[in-house]
């Protein structure tokens, strides 16, 4: 009647004390090894563009040309401690977050001037 309890005692791992450590380790290193790609791959790469972030808006002066998280480019006018004024058009100016300002503009001036000469 309860044949397959006596098969399934019989399955059952030994209790051999000197295996039980390799068995364990053996169970986790998949979930390290997850772990460890995960840590190299996602979260390392991520830390260093937040270091990036901050160190360049610590660095924030004035006549910067900058991009918004909006997508806003603009020139700045003003720093202060926890804000910038930031010009986005001849004569109209908004204030804005330092932590907003996503990144430097990065247009060169060989090539600015460049397409200024083949716009006329």
């Amino acid at each position: 009647m309860f044949s397959l309890v006596d098969t399934a005692y019989a399955m059952a791992p030994g209790a051999s004390g000197a295996s039980d450590g390799a068995a364990v380790l053996s169970q986790f290193f998949p979930l390290i090894l997850i772990f460890i790609i995960f840590w190299v791959f996602v979260i390392r790469p991520q830390q260093k563009r937040a270091k990036a972030h901050r160190e360049m808006v610590a660095n924030l002066k004035k006549g910067d040309e900058v991009f918004t998280d909006s997508g806003i480019r603009g020139t700045i006018m003003k720093v202060a401690e926890d804000h910038v004024t930031l010009e986005i058009a001849p004569k109209v100016a908004v204030h804005l977050l330092r932590g907003r300002v996503a990144e430097m503009a990065k247009e060169a001036k060989g090539q600015a001037a460049k397409s200024d000469k083949e716009d006329a």
